[in-house]
C-alpha cells in the first residue's frame, strides 16, 4: 500500500465508524492525518474502536441534518485542533426500495435530509474556516447512482446527484483559494448499507457493474487519501468515477 503523507494533518469524516468511511479513516490516520469522526451510531462507533486497528483522534456524536449543531460542532473542533485540514462527507443513507410513486414521503425526506443536507451542512459550516487557512480539502461521496439514477432508488439517486451539483458550486466559488472540493461516484460495495436495500435491487447493481464485483471499501480509501492530500492541487468540483466500468459519462 502506497501511504499518502498527511502527517499532521487534521481530518474530519463522518460516519466514520463503519462502511466506506472506517475505511477512509483508517486509510488516513495510516497516512499520518489525526482523524475526527463524527457518527451519530453509538453502537457502530463502539465496534469500530473494539477493533483497534487504529485510534481516532476525537468522536463527536451529533445529527449532521442540525445545522446549528453542526456549526458548533467545527467551531469546538477549530478551538481544540487550531484548524481543520480535511473534511470527507461520507455519512449517509440507502433509504428503501420503492417505485418513486409508491415511496414513502417521509422516508424520501430522511434520505434527503442526511445524504443532501447534511453534506450541505458540513460544507457550509467548515468552509470559512478553509477559507481564512486558505487551505482545505473537501471529499463528498456521491454514488454512481446520482449520475445513472437507480431505479426504485429514486430519493437516494436525488439526493447524490444532487451532491454531484453541490461539489461543482462549491469547487468553483473556491477556485481562487488552495482549497480542493471534489467527490466520488461509488458503484456499490459490501457494507451494511446493504442491510436497507432489497435484495433485488444488490443484484440489479451488480449486473450493471462490467468489472462483475462489487468495489472494496479499501479501494475507495485509495483513492480518497490522495484526493485529500496536498498534491491533488489543481483538480476541483470534479467528480471522480469508482464505479468498475459502470460509469457512462
Amino acid at each position: 500500500m502506497n501511504n499518502i503523507d498527511l502527517k499532521n494533518k487534521i481530518a474530519v469524516v463522518t460516519g466514520a465508524s463503519q462502511g466506506f468511511g472506517y475505511a477512509i479513516a483508517k486509510r488516513l490516520t495510516d497516512s499520518g492525518a489525526k482523524v475526527i469522526n463524527i457518527d451519530k451510531d453509538p453502537v457502530a462507533t463502539a465496534e469500530a474502536k473494539s477493533k483497534g486497528e487504529f485510534t481516532y483522534a476525537d468522536i463527536f456524536e451529533i445529527d449532521i441534518t442540525k445545522a446549528e449543531i453542526v456549526e458548533e460542532t467545527i467551531k469546538t473542533i477549530i478551538e481544540k485542533y487550531k484548524n481543520i485540514d480535511i473534511f470527507v462527507n461520507n455519512a449517509g443513507i440507502a433509504g428503501p426500495s420503492f417505485k418513486t410513486w409508491e415511496y414513502p414521503s417521509d422516508d424520501w425526506n430522511k434520505v434527503i435530509d442526511i445524504d443532501l443536507n447534511g453534506t450541505f451542512n458540513c460544507c457550509k459550516s467548515v468552509t470559512p474556516y478553509m477559507i481564512k487557512n486558505n487551505y482545505g480539502r473537501i471529499v463528498n461521496i456521491a454514488s454512481i447512482a446520482g449520475k445513472d439514477g437507480n431505479p426504485n432508488a429514486s430519493a437516494y439517486s436525488a439526493a447524490k446527484a444532487a451532491v454531484i451539483a453541490l461539489t461543482k458550486s462549491l469547487g468553483k466559488e473556491l477556485a481562487d483559494y488552495n482549497i480542493a472540493v471534489n467527490c466520488v461516484t461509488p458503484a456499490a460495495a459490501k457494507t451494511k448499507i446493504f442491510d436497507q436495500i432489497s435484495e433485488e435491487h444488490i443484484n440489479y447493481m451488480l449486473s450493471k457493474i462490467p468489472r462483475n464485483r462489487f468495489l472494496k471499501v479499501d479501494e475507495l480509501a485509495s483513492l480518497v487519501s490522495w484526493m485529500v492530500s496536498e498534491e491533488n492541487s489543481f483538480t476541483t468540483g470534479g467528480v471522480f468515477d469508482i464505479s468498475g466500468g459502470r460509469a457512462t459519462y
